[in-house]
C-alpha cells in the first residue's frame, strides 16, 4: 500500500558522511553522559520493599501516588497488580528503617488520602535480586544481538550484518544516554522497551537490505551508492505508514498511559525515532563503505567446456 510514490530517487548517500557524524556525536553523548550520570535504576534493581494492598472497589492509583507524596515518599512505583483492585507500591529501602516500619508508613498514608485499602503483604527484595535481575536483563539484550547478527549474516551477507547491529546498538546507548542524561527511572519495563526496540529496528534495516538485493540484481547501470538512494527511496511511502501509525499508538500510552507506562512509552518513542534514521541513514551508509556491490549477489555462470558463447555444445 502506498500513498503517495516518489519517482526521482533522493540523494540519501550524498550526505552520508554528515549523517554518520551526526550519529557519532549523539553516540558518543550518550556514552559520556552513562559513564558521568549513570542510570537511575528502578527498586527492581537496587532492591527496596513491596508493598500489595486491596481495595474493595477498583484502587485510583493517581490518588495512593499522592497519599504516598504528602508522606515523604520518593522513587515510589504504584501499579495495578492482578485487578484494578490490587495495588502494588515499590518503594526504595532507607537504612534507618526496615520493611515492617514502612508498611505501616505507607499504610498510615493511604488511610489518610487514599481509604479503604488492606495490607496484604510486604517484601524485601535485596539487591542480590536486583543485581541478578541486571544480569539476566544484559543477558538477553546479548543474546538478541547475537541473534539479530546470525540472521542477517545468513539471508544477506555479512556486511549488511554488521551495518545493521552497529545501527542497532547506536539506537540502544541512544535511549540509555537519554535516560542517563534526564535521570528518568530504568526498569523491567524499560528494559523491556529496549528490547522491543532492538527488533523493531532491525525489521526496518532488512526491509531496506532487501530492496538493495533486489536492485543489484535487476538494475545493473546503478552504481552502489545510487542502489542504496533508489531501495531507500521505493521503501519511504511504506516507511512513513508503518512508522507513523506506531509511533501514534506509542504516543497515546506515553500521553494517557499514566505514570506505570510513562517510561516504557518514552524509551519506545525515543527508539522508534532513532531506529527510522539509523535503520536508513547509519545502517545504509555503513554498508556502502564496507563495500558491497553487486558482484556479490550474482552469481557467475558456469562455463562449460566445449560450449560456444550461446551456451551450445559444439
Amino acid at each position: 500500500m502506498e500513498f503517495f510514490r516518489i519517482h526521482k530517487d533522493i540523494p540519501f548517500m550524498r550526505h552520508a558522511l554528515t549523517f554518520n557524524v551526526i550519529s557519532l556525536v549523539t553516540f558518543v553523548l550518550a556514552v559520556v553522559f552513562l559513564f558521568t550520570k549513570g542510570l537511575h535504576l528502578s527498586v527492581e534493581f537496587t532492591g527496596g520493599t513491596l508493598i500489595e494492598t486491596h481495595y474493595e472497589q477498583t484502587a485510583d492509583l493517581e490518588k495512593v501516588r499522592n497519599a504516598l507524596g504528602k508522606a515523604g515518599f520518593s522513587d515510589y512505583a504504584v501499579q495495578n497488580f492482578g485487578s484494578s483492585q490490587d495495588v502494588m507500591i515499590r518503594l526504595p529501602l532507607k537504612s534507618e528503617q526496615n520493611s515492617n516500619q514502612i508498611g505501616e508508613a505507607v499504610m498510615k498514608a493511604l488511610e489518610a488520602d487514599a481509604p479503604g485499602s488492606e495490607l496484604r503483604r510486604v517484601e524485601f527484595v535485596g539487591p542480590q535480586v536486583g543485581k541478578e535481575l541486571a544480569e539476566n536483563g544484559a543477558m538477553a539484550l546479548l543474546l538478541v544481538i547475537i541473534g539479530i547478527v546470525i540472521y542477517l549474516a545468513f539471508r544477506f551477507e555479512w556486511r549488511f550484518s554488521v551495518s545493521a547491529i552497529i545501527a542497532n546498538l547506536h539506537d540502544v546507548v541512544i535511549i540509555l544516554g537519554f535516560f542517563a542524561f534526564f535521570q528518568w527511572e530504568f526498569s523491567l519495563s524499560v528494559l523491556a522497551a529496549i528490547l522491543a526496540v532492538l527488533g523493531y529496528s532491525v525489521n526496518e534495516s532488512v526491509v531496506v537490505f532487501d530492496r538493495v538485493r533486489e536492485t543489484f540484481k535487476s538494475k545493473r547501470g546503478l552504481s552502489t551508492p545510487e542502489v542504496l538512494d533508489h531501495a531507500i527511496t521505493s521503501t519511504i511511502s511504506r516507511t512513513i505508514i508503518t512508522h507513523g501509525c506506531t509511533q501514534m499508538m506509542v504516543l497515546s500510552m506515553l500521553v494517557f498511559g499514566g505514570e506505570t507506562l510513562h517510561y516504557f512509552a518514552m524509551a519506545l518513542t525515543i527508539g522508534i525515532c532513532f531506529g527510522i534514521y539509523s535503520s536508513v541513514l547509519v545502517a545504509s551508509p555503513l554498508v556502502m563503505w564496507l563495500g558491497v556491490s553487486r558482484e556479490q549477489f550474482i552469481k557467475p555462470k558456469k562455463v562449460i567446456e566445449g560450449a560456444n558463447e550461446d551456451g551450445a555444445v559444439v
